[in-house]
């Protein structure tokens, strides 16, 4: 189960959350109480092991704009948490390893998938940002034939397992729910999570195999850059 714990702020929780066996870590570029600068990101990124999965996020922010960002902070990918379009998902993509495009639960881009050409999908609560749980039923339908399914929206090492054994994504993503304050981690929180979700993984591969939506196996930021 890939696991990217978002709205990192800090160098300290960015070790933090590599330390607890995250797979990604997620920097926010788009106004938010998370938001961080380039530069500040381009310093973390620096001390960060290389098998790590570096992200930004942006909503609807211009191709270019997207690329130059991403270059300068020294990360390996795209988060598109806007209305971007399947051309404007295809420029970024163009210029930038590695694209997450990011659709609120029961969106109609989710059926239209192969058009972004995205290499990651997140799906989300149509409110993003709040750590509000939403309908999960609207997240089982998303597509998974060549599809990485990401689940986000509301999540916590509470509940973490219900959503995995429900939707069958490919990983989660969390932000709020591992927070002591917004852009702060905590921990604690942070530990009982990646925990909760990688078992969850693992028990949910073990009863469904390749039927546990993670039939594209083990992702390899690294294979995907190079290709």
């Amino acid at each position: 189960m890939f696991v990217k714990i978002c709205g990192v702020t800090s160098e300290q929780d960015a070790l933090l959350a590599v330390a607890m066996g995250a797979d990604a870590v997620g920097f926010i570029f788009a106004p938010s109480p998370r938001q961080v600068a380039v530069e500040r990101v381009r310093d973390i990124t620096r001390r960060l092991p290389a098998e790590v999965m570096t992200v930004g996020v942006f909503r609807d922010e211009l191709p270019a704009r997207v690329s130059e960002m991403v270059h300068r902070a020294g990360l390996r990918a795209a988060q598109l948490h806007g209305n971007e379009t399947p051309e404007q998902t295809r420029q970024v993509r163009a210029q930038v390893p590695i694209v997450i495009k990011a659709f609120a639960a029961g969106h109609p881009g989710l059926s239209n998938l192969d058009a972004y050409g995205a290499d990651i999908v997140l799906v989300d609560s149509p409110e993003p940002g709040k750590g509000e749980v939403f309908d999960w039923s609207l997240a089982e339908g998303a597509p998974r034939a060549g599809h990485r399914v990401l689940l986000a929206g509301g999540l916590h090492a509470g509940n973490v397992a219900d959503g995995i054994t429900r939707v069958r994504p490919w990983g989660v993503d969390v932000a709020t729910g591992v927070e002591r304050q917004p852009g702060q981690k905590d921990p604690v929180k942070l530990r009982q999570f990646v925990a909760a979700a990688k078992q969850a993984g693992q028990q949910l591969l073990a009863e469904h195999g390749d039927g546990a939506g993670n039939s594209l196996g083990p992702y390899d930021w690294e294979e995907d850059l190079y290709r």
